[in-house]
């Protein structure tokens, strides 16, 4: 038998080895994605990290939706990063530092733990030309990998003991920007033939601005402390989504960090979780080329009733940056990330883009409810926005979910802490039901 056609073979005899009938699973009360049927996650775990709010319970048992809230150890983030951005100064080491701890560092304390970052940013000389090596366009396999390879670089890799586990935790948090920029200027070269730079990491500079340095030298500091400010809305987004999910699920069985964070970066990859940022742009592209009149409500409603109705784009029925799992009135991410991205257009003389991307999102949500009709109360999510942002910044499309896991390695480090750290710990092991018949076993002879 030649090996093509086995290969077809088994592809064909998988599509009815993996066919389950749909009815069953309200049959047997299976928690399809662990949502129950109103649509919330199901109760898996309980923490102290982060908490995101999208709508209450009233009695009954229904669902009222409100505006979105998002809490980092108790403190809603909102007041953080008007603080922050009332202070024009930069926050991610901050916020980094209570969710690591559980509290807000002094300024003493906050500058101490800027320079232990600093200190640490520098890669190994192997890490650095295995990085160099690495053939291939996506820079989250690198990262993966890059993780992977700080394994054999500490001397207890294995240790988790809480002084280790802040150790590694800090060591990550450190290095993944210095991953990133350096992954993503040895794509250019190889891609691209362009000149290849690895800049060190700077003292006295901030996460953010140290990686745009690496990543592209020049900057300028409105980019440094909307960069910040996206590093802040995405450290961290609750037990639940999927990639922090995977990497408490991965914790609990008492494996290594980086075996753990590389699980996470894993998850984060996929499209449907860390990639919608940029289906966002390249729907933005889209809809300014193919709507003549930026201004016009009508051109724009119609445009999005047809891709509704799966007749334009790219036909899948779904308005990019539109819509969240928790979140319903509001994303209070999305609300912040615009104070600091209309200031940002104005400086980059893109003011007409964002007035046109604002009336899209305004036009999306409204359109989404007359084609719908379901009674599903939708806002955009931070995505609509963050794709803009991040071009207006300069920053290719290669990096914008590494970008994402840059932020999140602060959630994911913290939740891993949690899951290791308290009382009862257990592994996470649900069930699933088979529904299959027992079948004899069949001799070789007489199939």
């Amino acid at each position: 038998m030649k090996k093509e056609y086995l290969i077809y073979k088994l592809s064909e005899e998988m599509k009815e080895a993996t066919r389950i009938d749909n009815e069953l699973f309200p049959k047997f009360d299976v928690k399809r994605g662990l949502r129950n049927e109103d649509g919330t996650g199901v109760l898996v775990g309980l923490t102290k990290i982060g908490n995101v709010v999208g709508y209450e319970r009233v009695p009954g048992g229904g669902l009222k939706p409100i505006p979105g809230k998002l809490f980092y150890r108790g403190y809603d983030v909102e007041d953080i990063s008007h603080a922050i951005i009332k202070e024009k100064r930069f926050g991610f080491e901050e916020v980094a530092y209570l969710l690591l701890s559980g509290r807000l560092p002094d300024k003493e304390e906050l500058a101490s733990f800027g320079e232990l970052i600093n200190d640490n940013m520098a890669l190994e000389q192997k890490t650095k030309m295995n990085i160099i090596e690495l053939e291939g366009n996506n820079i989250m396999n690198i990262l993966s990998r890059s993780v992977l390879e700080m394994y054999r670089f500490d001397p207890d890799a294995d240790d988790t003991s809480r002084d280790n586990l802040m150790r590694q935790s800090i060591d990550l948090i450190s290095k993944f920007p210095t991953i990133i920029a350096y992954a993503y200027n040895m794509l250019r070269h190889a891609t691209f033939g362009r000149s290849l730079h690895i800049r060190h990491p700077q003292e006295k500079l901030s996460i953010a601005e140290n990686f745009l340095y690496m990543l592209k030298k020049d900057y300028t500091e409105l980019d440094a402390r909307t960069l910040d400010l996206l590093l802040i809305l995405q450290a961290e987004h609750g037990g639940g989504n999927n990639s922090t999910f995977t990497v408490r699920v991965t914790s609990s069985t008492g494996t290594d960090t980086y075996s753990a964070i590389a699980a996470g970066i894993g998850s984060l990859k996929g499209p449907l979780h860390g990639g919608a940022n940029i289906q966002v742009a390249d729907m933005f592209h889209h809809l300014q080329e193919n709507i003549k009149d930026w201004k016009s409500v009508d051109e724009i409603d119609t445009y999005f009733t047809r891709m509704l109705n799966k007749e334009v784009y790219n036909k899948t029925g779904l308005i990019y940056g539109i819509g969240h799992a928790v979140y319903t009135i509001s994303d209070p991410r999305a609300l912040l990330l615009k104070e600091l991205a209309r200031d940002l257009a104005r400086e980059k003389g893109k003011e007409e883009e964002f007035a046109f991307l604002e009336l899209l999102e305004e036009r999306a949500i409204a359109t989404f409810g007359r084609v719908k009709n379901n009674g599903k109360t939708v806002s955009s999510n931070i995505d609509f926005y963050s794709g803009f942002v991040y071009e207006m910044i300069g920053l290719p499309q290669e990096i914008f979910t590494p970008l994402f896991a840059m932020a999140r390695i602060v959630g994911w480090c913290a939740h891993r802490n949690e899951e290791l750290n308290f009382e009862g710990k257990r592994i996470i092991r649900p069930a699933y039901k088979n529904v299959l018949d027992d079948l004899a076993y069949i001799p070789i002879k007489k199939r």
